[in-house]
């Protein structure tokens, strides 16, 4: 005996799909992240991003121009310095190099939201996320003196204009430090977009081609999660919105789907996913070589982001996504 309803009378037409789609994707779900180099007139291309690139100021400016235009919303910035040393210095002087882009952009494009990365492997003459003990060649980050410099690097990318910041170190206590720092120096209206789960993954290789972050030596497997741990994601969400966090992320998006789904069942904050770069250059490279539709392949998975709970979602694949999405 056949059930009454039958699920393929509602998928028999474009329009019938359409009105019955559970979950839709829009441009103002979408951030565009940006890579910030010191110079003028500069586009490097990252090799293993293909359509991804290092831009000076000026060119961070015409692309946030671009981004407005489209309907995405918001850009997060990242910032490759001329010089490195262990004080990670270029993250919180004030004219380190995302403090100028922030700047620049807010002036030109004053309603785009310009969100900050604030983290130190970019900044550090080591590749690792904070303050090293002297000698040790593990990648053991000192947790403390790192909070110090996280809270001067957020006061500082507050200060030259950023409307949210974004800490991605996982250090214990960082939301609560930089939430303290922030308010301390007047900032109080700036929400904070936690890196909650951030795992020790394999899918951000490519990343660290653009942002020159690779570390000298040792791993970061002693401050981001493991890929194995589900619950601990719970645990370390629990944290941060104890500490003040506004918004929560869970970076990588692809093979995380589950932890995406969790933490939006167990938070009634916004929730992010990033779909990193390992999972934007799988993307790129099977579709330069003919093997996947790129535009399906894109529009499927950023869909699946949502339906797993995302409400915001961040992506390389943004500016294609919008003009799909604008038709």
């Amino acid at each position: 005996m056949f059930p009454t309803h039958r699920p393929r009378r509602l998928r028999s037409h474009p329009q019938l799909r359409r009105m019955v789609q559970e979950n839709v994707l829009t441009t103002s779900d979408l951030i565009y992240p940006l890579f910030a180099v010191p110079g003028e007139s500069i586009a490097n291309e990252v090799r293993s991003m293909p359509g991804v690139y290092q831009l000076s100021v000026d060119k961070i400016v015409e692309e946030a121009k671009e981004v407005y235009d489209l309907g995405i919303p918001a850009i997060i910035l990242f910032g490759i310095p001329a010089d490195k040393d262990t004080d990670a210095t270029d993250a919180w002087h004030e004219c380190g190099i995302v403090q100028r882009a922030t700047t620049a952009v807010k002036e030109a494009v004053p309603d785009l939201i310009v969100i900050n990365d604030t983290c130190l492997c970019e900044y550090t003459s080591h590749g690792h996320c904070g303050y090293l003990q002297v000698g040790d060649l593990t990648g053991r980050v000192l947790n403390d003196p790192t909070l110090e410099l996280l809270k001067k690097t957020a006061v500082a990318q507050a200060k030259a204009g950023a409307d949210i910041i974004a800490p991605s170190g996982m250090m214990d206590g960082f939301v609560q430090a930089i939430r303290s720092g922030l308010d301390e120096a007047g900032y109080q209206d700036i929400p904070i977009m936690s890196y909650a789960a951030k795992y020790a993954s394999a899918y951000y290789g490519p990343f660290r081609d653009a942002a020159e972050s690779t570390p000298q030596f040792g791993d970061r497997r002693t401050y981001q999660m493991d890929p194995a741990n589900g619950k601990e994601a719970l645990k370390e969400i629990e944290l941060d919105i104890a500490e003040g966090a506004d918004m929560l992320m869970v970076k990588p998006a692809l093979a995380y789907m589950d932890i995406i789904w969790r933490v939006k069942q167990a938070t009634n904050l916004p929730v992010a996913a990033y779909n990193v770069s390992g999972e934007y250059a799988m993307v790129k490279a099977a579709a330069l070589n003919g093997w996947v539709d790129e535009q399906r392949v894109v529009m499927e998975t950023l869909t699946g982001f949502k339906r797993s709970g995302a409400d915001l979602i961040l992506t390389y694949h943004a500016k294609d996504a919008a003009r799909w999405l604008n038709g």
